[in-house]
């Protein structure tokens, strides 16, 4: 399927990933410290295992980094 990650338009294996088969699927890094924009909403975690992904959707991995 065709997403739009972070900008950029990807091919995704598979259709309908929940959110965090998406994470899986792009070998994300430390998921637990990535929030999510589906088409421009921020999900909750805890629904991270509901949330289906589909074709044409636009996602945002968004990386909050500590500093000081």
């Amino acid at each position: 399927m065709i997403l739009t990650i972070n900008g950029k338009e990807e091919t995704v294996d598979g259709s309908d990933l929940t959110v965090t088969e998406l994470l899986q699927a792009k070998a994300i890094s430390m998921p637990d410290m990535v929030s999510v924009q589906l088409n421009g909403k921020i999900l909750k975690r805890d629904t991270f295992d509901t949330a289906f992904v589909r074709a044409n959707d636009h996602v945002n991995f968004l990386y909050f980094m500590g500093g000081g």
